[in-house]
C-alpha cells in the first residue's frame, strides 16, 4: 500500500466520520433546536474556510502544491462569480430555516467549534509544510464521507419539517468534492513521487509531519461533532428536567403540609 492509500484509509477510519451525531444526523433525528444549532455552528467553518486557506497558500513553498491550492480556493469563493462564492449559499440555507444572518455571525461559538476553526487556520498556515499539506488532505479526503451522512438528513428535514429549506450549499460541495480530492491527489504526488509510488520523495520525517497534521485536523473535527453532541444531550436533559419540575414542587409542598 502506497503512502497515499494509507492515509486515506487512516482518514476513512477516523472518529471524524463515523461517529453518533453523524449517524443521528444521517437519519434526521435531531430537534428543531439541534438543526438550529448545527446551522450556526458550522456557519463558522464555511465563512472561515477560505481566510484557512490563504493562510496556507501563503506559507505553501511548492508551486506545484500551491497551484492545487489555489485551485480549491478559487471554488470556495465561486469560481469567479461571487454570487456563488460557497459563504453566501450557506446564507441562503440560514434563511430558508428561519436564522437570522447577523446572528449566526455574532453568536457566541461552542468552545468545541472555536477549537476547530483555530486548530484548523494554526495547521493550515503551519511552517512545517508536510504537516500543513496533510491537515488538508485530511479535510478534503473526509468531505465526501460528511456530505453523504449531512444531505440524506436535510433531506428528511426538509421533507417532514423544513419545506423551504435550501440545500444547495451542501449538494453544490458534494458534486466538488471528487475535484478537491484529485487536488490533493496532485499535491502529494508533486512532493511524494506520484501516488504508487513505493518509497516516494517524502523522507521519514516529512511523512510523520503529514500523518501528524491529517491526525490532528481530524481530531478537531470530531471534537466538533462531539461538541454538537454534548450541546444537544445536555439540553434534550434540561427539557426534561424542567418537564418534571413542577410535579416535584407539588410533592414536596404536600409533604411540608402532610
Amino acid at each position: 500500500m502506497s503512502f497515499y492509500q494509507e492515509m486515506r484509509q487512516y482518514v476513512l477510519r477516523h472518529g471524524a466520520i463515523n461517529n453518533l451525531y453523524l449517524d443521528r444526523f444521517q437519519r434526521g433525528d435531531l430537534t428543531d433546536e439541534e438543526i438550529r444549532q448545527f446551522a450556526v455552528e458550522f456557519y463558522n467553518f464555511a465563512r472561515f474556510f477560505p481566510k484557512i486557506l490563504v493562510a496556507q497558500l501563503v506559507n505553501t513553498e511548492d508551486e506545484t502544491v500551491a497551484n492545487e491550492l489555489t485551485k480549491v480556493l478559487y471554488s470556495e469563493l465561486g469560481d469567479g462569480h461571487s454570487r456563488k462564492r460557497h459563504e453566501l449559499l450557506y446564507r441562503d440555507f440560514l434563511r430558508s430555516i428561519g436564522k437570522d444572518v447577523h446572528e449566526a455571525m455574532t453568536q457566541q461559538m461552542l468552545p468545541s467549534t472555536k477549537s476547530y476553526i483555530e486548530g484548523m487556520e494554526q495547521l493550515y498556515s503551519s511552517g512545517n509544510h508536510a504537516t500543513a499539506l496533510g491537515a488538508s488532505f485530511g479535510l478534503e479526503n473526509m468531505a465526501i464521507t460528511m456530505w453523504d451522512h449531512l444531505i440524506p438528513g436535510l433531506t428528511r428535514l426538509r421533507a417532514t419539517r423544513y419545506p423551504a429549506m435550501d440545500m444547495t450549499y451542501f449538494t453544490f460541495h458534494r458534486e466538488l468534492e471528487s475535484g478537491h480530492e484529485e487536488a490533493m491527489e496532485k499535491a502529494v504526488a508533486a512532493i511524494d513521487g506520484g501516488i504508487d509510488a513505493g518509497a516516494g520523495g517524502l523522507s521519514v520525517q516529512e511523512r510523520e509531519d503529514f500523518h501528524r497534521g491529517v491526525k490532528a485536523v481530524l481530531d478537531y473535527l470530531e471534537g466538533f461533532w462531539t461538541g454538537l453532541e454534548k450541546a444537544g444531550f445536555q439540553r434534550r436533559q434540561d427539557l426534561e428536567g424542567a418537564a418534571v419540575a413542577p410535579g416535584r414542587l407539588h410533592e414536596g409542598a404536600t409533604q411540608l403540609t402532610g
